[in-house]
């Protein structure tokens, strides 16, 4: 599972929140489902909040508060980005499982899976894609009309078109358009 799910609130609090708990509670969900023989968090850290630990712990963590064995956790050393986190993974199936062509199921959100999906390949890793976290929805073609509020500026499309934007960038630079 990637990172890129847990913030800090606002205020002085020793809280460290879900942004959005879909990658975690998939991943553990294909792990009770004997899909996947163990789970892999990667160690996500925010350069700009090093008072966070790095995410593939606070999985970890809660993995194990909800059972799953501490044998069948592992977490990568600290990573940044996509590029880094495929880079870990591998390092990590080379070391601990002695896999020079690793098979894994990929855990992230569905607007990022293309380019994460084409960065674990180049890393000779046979990727099966499991999105989740998809930011549209089913809407009737008519309803968009219907309802005024969907006309009206608000925060939450401005963060989406921010995340939009990043994606491309992101795939822009990792040269992942297909």
């Amino acid at each position: 599972m990637l990172s890129g799910g847990r913030h800090l609130p606002p205020g002085n609090s020793e809280i460290i929140e879900w942004y959005d708990p879909d990658r975690f509670l998939s991943g553990v969900e294909l792990y009770k489902s004997g899909k996947a023989e163990n789970l892999i968090f990667t160690g996500g850290i925010n350069p700009y909040f090093p008072e966070i630990p790095p995410e593939g712990d606070l999985y970890k963590k809660e993995a194990l508060s909800i059972g799953i064995p501490k044998d069948d956790l592992y977490t990568t050393s600290p990573v940044l980005n996509t590029e880094q986190e495929a880079r870990a993974i591998k390092k990590l199936f080379n070391s601990m499982f002695n896999k020079k062509r690793p098979k894994i199921i990929l855990v992230t959100s569905a607007f990022h899976m293309q380019r994460a999906k084409k960065l674990f390949e180049r890393k000779n890793i046979t990727v099966y894609p499991y999105p989740v976290d998809f930011k549209s929805q089913k809407v009737n073609s008519y309803s968009i009309f219907l309802n005024p509020l969907n006309w009206a500026p608000n925060a939450m499309h401005l963060n989406n078109s921010s995340i939009a934007i990043r994606e491309l960038l992101g795939r822009l630079f990792y040269k992942t358009w297909n």
